[in-house]
């Protein structure tokens, strides 16, 4: 039972590795997944993140309510708010991060897709906000996140009824990006990551940076901060690489610097 994190060159893997639980969440597997999310944050050579579920059966369950609900958190933790933060609860993290959902995606592994990228899914991925059969909120971003995925009444009827959707409903809604075999999901999963890896890494993590923020500032801050941020870009080895590149009619090597 753990939270795995393999560097495969400049691509992170991590695995939630307690299919026993159907991945579910307790208090450690979220201080590790944390701490496997600070470590795709400030590791240099790390390009892309791809983040799937030990098994066949699940990609997350979610929080584990059998320790969470007749135990929930002292009152004071309410404003531990930096403590294991996580992808979907306000750590962040430029560099491009993949889901590959291989099964059942509930609750807070719903929530954690919510706040990834780019979404590869297995034929057999369920996709779900429980939370309310359980008498309880969909924490860490679903309430927040999802009506910005998907049209409101989609979004709301997953809120209010908590039924699952099924991988091909969830792909019509825009909500992953495409289904694959389970057998080659983290291989395409690695293929997209590679290619992202590929890029630029100051520019790919600027455009992250800029296409999420700009769900909080109104169009023209928007642009000229567009606008800075590409200005900054000119001057740095990777941009004049890439130009080099493009004269010489050759593939780039990018640094990040």
């Amino acid at each position: 039972m753990s939270i795995d994190v393999e560097s495969k060159g400049a691509i992170a893997l991590i695995t939630i590795n307690r299919p026993e639980r159907m991945n579910a969440l307790d208090a450690a597997h979220y201080a590790g997944l944390s701490k496997a999310w600070k470590f795709v944050r400030d590791t240099p050579s790390i390009r892309a993140a791809i983040i799937t579920g030990g098994g066949s059966k699940a990609f997350c369950a979610g929080a584990d309510l059998k320790e969470f609900i007749p135990q929930p958190p002292a009152m004071d933790e309410m404003w531990l708010t930096q403590r294991d933060q996580l992808l979907n609860r306000g750590l962040e993290v430029w560099k491009p991060v993949i889901a590959a959902i291989n099964g059942w995606c509930l609750g807070g592994g719903m929530t954690l897709m919510l706040a990834t990228d780019i979404r590869l899914c297995s034929p057999s991925a369920r996709f779900g906000l429980s939370e309310v059969k359980r008498g309880i909120v969909p924490a860490n971003g679903g309430t927040q996140r999802i009506l910005e995925q998907v049209p409101k009444a989609i979004g709301m009827e997953l809120l209010l009824t908590g039924d699952p959707m099924t991988a091909e409903v969830a792909k019509q809604w825009g909500l992953v990006n495409r289904i694959v075999p389970e057998t080659d999901l983290i291989s395409e999963a690695m293929i997209v990551a590679e290619k992202i890896a590929s890029n630029a890494p100051l520019a790919v993590q600027a455009i992250k940076e800029l296409a999420l923020r700009s769900r909080d500032v109104d169009l023209n801050t928007g642009l000229r901060v567009e606008q800075m941020f590409n200005r900054m870009l000119m001057g740095t080895d990777d941009a004049r690489e890439g130009a080099r590149a493009f004269s010489e009619k050759r593939s780039p090597v990018f640094e990040g610097r």
